[in-house]
C-alpha cells in the first residue's frame, strides 16, 4: 500500500531525513517512534505531499508523491491523516465539520455526507456533540472528531502525527480505543507516537528513529523483545520507566 524508498529531506544545509526506506502493507498497522527531532513527523508528512523530499520515491497504493505529474490534492484526499492539534474548524458545528469536505472535495450530496457523518460520530461515541462547536469539547473529543472527519473520506490509508500528545492524560484512551477499533477493522496506519502500550497492543511493526535515520524496523514482539540496536535499548529503557 505505501513503499518509502530511501527518502532524503533537508532543510536548507540541514539533512532531517537520511535514506529512509520502509514499507506498508494493506491493513498493517506500523508505529513510528523515536526522540524528538528525529525526523518522525517529518517522515509522515512526506508520505502524503504534506512536505516536499529532495531525494528517493514514495509510492501510495502505486501512485508517485513525488512526481510533479501527481495530483497531490486528490491524492491526499484519499489518505486520512490526524495531527497533533485537532485541526478543525472552530466556526462550523461538528456536523460540519465532517460534511463540508465530503460535499466540496468528494462531490457527494448533502444528504449523503450527512449520514456518513452520524453513523461515524456513532462510532466515534459523540453522536449527541453532533451540533456542538470544536470549543465546546474536550481534548479528546475533539480528536475523535477530527478522526471522524479523516474516515469520513473513505481513506485507503490513515497517519496519525502524534494524536495524543496534546492531551491530558485521562484523554488519551479514549482516543487511543478508537484508533485500536480502527486496527481491527483492518485500516493501514502509520502512527507517530510514543504511546507503547499502544504499539505493543496494535501495530504489526515498530520502526524506531534518530536523527533523521530508521535505525531499526522490525516486528513488534522483536522490537520490545530484543531491539537489536543499542540506541533503540536505550530509548526504550527510558520510556518504559515511566
Amino acid at each position: 500500500m505505501i513503499t518509502i524508498d530511501a527518502i532524503s529531506k533537508w532543510y536548507g544545509p540541514t539533512q532531517v531525513l537520511r535514506d529512509c526506506s520502509a514499507a506498508v502493507a494493506k491493513g498493517e498497522v506500523v508505529v513510528v517512534c523515536g526522540p524528538s527531532g528525529s525526523g518522525k513527523s517529518t517522515l509522515i508528512k512526506c508520505v502524503n505531499g504534506l512536505e516536499p523530499f529532495q531525494k528517493g520515491r514514495i509510492d501510495v497504493d502505486g501512485i508517485s508523491v513525488g512526481d510533479p505529474k501527481t495530483d497531490l490534492p486528490k491524492l491526499r484526499a484519499r489518505i486520512g491523516m490526524v495531527f497533533q492539534h485537532f485541526e478543525l474548524f472552530p466556526h462550523l458545528s461538528v456536523l460540519r465539520n465532517l460534511t463540508l469536505p465530503q460535499i466540496k472535495v468528494l462531490g457527494r450530496n448533502p444528504d449523503a455526507a450527512r449520514d456518513k457523518a452520524v453513523s461515524l460520530l456513532d462510532r466515534v461515541g459523540l453522536r449527541v456533540h453532533a451540533e456542538k462547536f470544536p470549543g465546546q469539547l474536550s481534548g479528546g473529543q475533539q480528536q475523535r472528531v477530527a478522526i471522524a472527519r479523516a474516515l469520513a473520506m473513505d481513506p485507503i490509508a490513515m497517519l496519525f502525527d502524534e494524536p495524543t500528545s496534546a492531551l491530558d492524560p485521562e484523554m488519551i484512551q479514549e482516543v487511543l480505543d478508537v484508533m485500536v477499533g480502527l486496527a481491527k477493522d483492518g485500516m493501514t496506519m502509520i502512527v507517530v507516537t510514543h504511546e507503547m502500550s499502544f504499539a505493543r497492543k496494535v501495530a504489526n511493526r515498530v520502526a524506531f528513529m534518530d536523527k533523521g535515520e530508521i535505525v531499526e524496523d522490525a516486528p513488534t514482539a522483536d522490537f520490545f523483545g530484543k531491539p537489536r540496536s543499542e540506541r533503540a535499548q536505550l530509548f526504550l529503557s527510558k520510556i518504559l520507566q515511566h
